[in-house]
């Protein structure tokens, strides 16, 4: 399970680049088109959630792992 998080963070990471990118591009071309700066949004929530899961993963394990020994 973790490595499809972890993996899925990475995608969503290449997607919320490209968004940047794409927004970025659009104000040097002057368009106004603001859905084009909200489109980074959609993969920054996801990525918010895996980014914060994969943060706490080692704290929950170090939890886990000291509950287990002192058992």
């Amino acid at each position: 399970m973790t490595m499809w998080i972890r993996q899925t963070h990475r995608w969503l990471s290449i997607a919320f680049t490209l968004a940047v990118i794409a927004n970025i591009v659009a104000m040097i071309m002057q368009l106004d088109a603001a859905w084009i700066g909200f489109l980074a949004l959609v993969p920054l929530v996801p990525l918010l959630a895996t980014g914060l899961y994969l943060f706490a993963l080692p704290y929950l394990g170090r939890r886990s792992a000291h509950g287990e020994a002192r058992s």
